[in-house]
């Protein structure tokens, strides 16, 4: 998934979250985006590959890994106003992903991981 926000924002907070529930990190900071085989892939700049900037406590060594396909994405400047919000997308690229805006609580990222594992339902 692709975590969107101005600096401060909580993306790198949000990604360490998200490895502590067991997923993997492609990129922190600087992600590049490519088209391949019809869909969009992000990847990490060699020089901060496996590195995550935890606020405080400095950058920490985190597995990486090599490329992933983007199937959602996460705005964190866009908080979310609705109890059940209507599906939105962004688009990359020409590649349409599904788009969740930042929820504000501290389960935002078992809410994402949920959606990754099983998707969801339209109101």
């Amino acid at each position: 998934m692709l975590v969107t926000g101005p600096s401060g924002s909580g993306k790198s907070a949000l990604a360490l979250a998200l490895i502590g529930l067991g997923c993997q990190l492609v990129a922190d900071d600087r992600t590049r985006l490519a088209l391949a085989g019809g869909a969009l892939w992000a990847s990490c700049p060699p020089a901060i590959r496996g590195l995550i900037e935890a606020r405080g406590a400095g950058l920490l060594f985190a597995p990486p890994l090599p490329a992933a396909r983007l199937v959602l994405a996460a705005a964190l400047d866009r908080p979310e106003t609705e109890r059940l919000p209507p599906e939105r997308c962004v688009t990359y690229m020409g590649r349409s992903l599904p788009l969740l805006h930042n929820i504000g609580t501290d389960r935002f990222a078992q809410a994402i991981l949920q959606y990754l594992k099983a998707g969801r339902r339209e109101p």
